[in-house]
């Protein structure tokens, strides 16, 4: 048993809660074991230049913790010269990730911003982030078809993420950040409900790791995520979303 009594392929208590923010398009706030992220979805009528004229909608993020979102207090972002790595990289994985599934074309020359703050870190703030953005611009993309200013929502597939990884030789799902923090191996993974690969991101903390290993991980993260996609559906349908998943050429 690990230390807060879960089996080694047990996720998180999860809690998913809509309309958190009653002024963006759509939000949703994520709740994974004690990790906290609130995810907005607002609606730009207007694409980025490299856009203007193609046709083409964009979808990005942007992704930030609070400052006593951890331990130890963190400085806001805008005090920093340049930015923060992490949340640059972790930003563009959410932003990568939701385009994957989305028809732009169809979505026109408008632009979804999603906006992930990290409430309260206990491991797993981007694969959250990534889950909850997924809701966030769903809602988002019904209210612009009830506007009419959508003929329907320009989404092929179910996004998602979980971390893996490899502690103390065993095999985890949804690490914590006591596990992720003396883990040997951290993958994370990021997938569709038609089980295609989005992404994953990886790396040997202390050690190398096999395909065998890799294959064992990549197995338990895609049993953890078809749980956490039927969550998803779940609040779809709560909230009178009409959709359902389609195969890539449909859209």
């Amino acid at each position: 048993m690990r230390s807060d009594n879960r089996n080694p392929g047990e996720l998180r208590k999860i809690v998913l809660q809509a309309g958190i923010n009653q002024y963006a398009e759509g939000s949703v706030l994520i709740c994974s074991g004690s990790t906290r992220v609130h995810c907005t979805a607002s609606v730009d009528e207007k694409v980025p230049p490299f856009l203007r004229g193609s046709g083409s909608g964009w979808v990005t993020a942007e992704y930030d913790m609070l400052p006593r979102a951890t331990k130890e207090r963190n400085q806001r972002e805008r005090g920093r010269l340049g930015g923060n790595g992490r949340s640059l990289e972790i930003q563009r994985l959410i932003g990568r990730s939701l385009r994957s599934v989305c028809s732009l074309v169809q979505l026109g020359e408008r632009t979804i911003i999603l906006d992930c703050d990290v409430l309260q870190a206990d491991g797993g703030t981007r694969t959250a982030a990534i889950t909850g953005s997924w809701l966030a611009m769903m809602i988002a993309m019904n209210h612009l078809v009830k506007e009419r200013r959508l003929r329907q929502i320009p989404v092929r597939a179910q996004a998602a993420a979980i971390s893996v990884g490899l502690v103390d030789n065993k095999v985890l799902l949804d690490l914590s950040y006591e596990e992720d923090s003396r883990a040997q191996v951290d993958l994370n993974v990021v997938m569709t409900d038609t089980r295609e690969i989005i992404e994953i991101q990886g790396s040997g903390e202390r050690s190398t790791f096999s395909r065998v290993q890799m294959d064992s991980m990549l197995d338990l993260a895609e049993e953890g995520l078809t749980e956490i996609f039927s969550r998803q559906m779940e609040m779809l349908r709560d909230l009178q979303v009409g959709w359902q998943s389609a195969s890539p050429a449909s859209i």
